[in-house]
């Protein structure tokens, strides 16, 4: 039997990833899935447990202050086209079975599973323009918000083939959603100034690796440019 070998071939450079980040949205390496006839817009946890850290400063964070925003505004132009829009949260249990093993590794105030249902920390940021006769808004227990929840019955009813991806954290719960979207046959978009991260590292490491193989990563200009199009 022949043995091979082989020297490392990973590469290794001194460069952030934010400036990784960069380069490939410069010299992108694929073609974009774009767009298709019909798309929502799933807003993953926009809580204050994650969106305001003048109430909790461990768990949450802001990268592009105008990230509500803008997500509020192209959440506005779907539900004008008559497409879905989508808000998720996460909780648990006051004993915090339902968190599983997520749920095992700390135990403190701001733990995971120590978000209840109903809490300061459950409830939807107030800047947040949920309409509540038309959007859908769950809670879910797991990084995807497709994981055992309706959200693939709710898209494929609404003959949806485009799934724009909003909200935090970038390296957790978006890309997870984001990548099983992907899974799921769905042409996926991340707008970058709507998704949020606790560390720069994280996010623009974990946007990279979205617009290299799971989603279209750009600029919410184009999400508005799209909408324009279809008037």
């Amino acid at each position: 039997m022949t043995e091979l070998s082989f020297e490392p071939t990973m590469v290794r450079e001194d460069l952030t990833a934010r400036q990784i980040y960069e380069r490939v949205q410069a010299n992108p390496a694929r073609a974009k899935f774009g767009f298709g006839r019909k798309l929502a817009i799933v807003n993953v946890d926009f809580q204050q447990a994650y969106t305001r850290p003048d109430l909790f400063p461990v768990s949450a964070y802001v990268t592009d202050p105008r990230q509500i925003e803008h997500t509020n505004r192209i959440s506005a132009l779907a539900r004008a086209a008559g497409m879905p829009v989508i808000w998720t949260q996460v909780a648990y249990m006051d004993s915090g079975g339902d968190a599983g093993v997520w749920g095992t590794r700390t135990n403190t105030p701001d733990s995971l599973q120590n978000i209840k249902y109903g809490s300061d920390r459950h409830r939807l940021d107030p800047r947040c323009a949920v309409d509540c006769t038309a959007d859908l808004v769950f809670t879910k227990r797991m990084p995807s918000a497709f994981f055992e929840t309706q959200l693939q019955s709710y898209l494929v009813w609404h003959q949806v083939d485009t799934v724009v991806v909003t909200g935090g954290s970038t390296s957790g719960c978006v890309r997870a959603t984001a990548v099983e979207s992907l899974s799921r046959g769905y042409r996926t978009i991340v707008p970058e100034e709507c998704v949020a991260d606790k560390h720069e590292s994280y996010h623009f490491a974990n946007l990279t690796d979205l617009a290299l193989k799971y989603a279209d990563v750009v600029k919410v200009a184009e999400i508005d440019a799209w909408f324009a199009a279809q008037a």
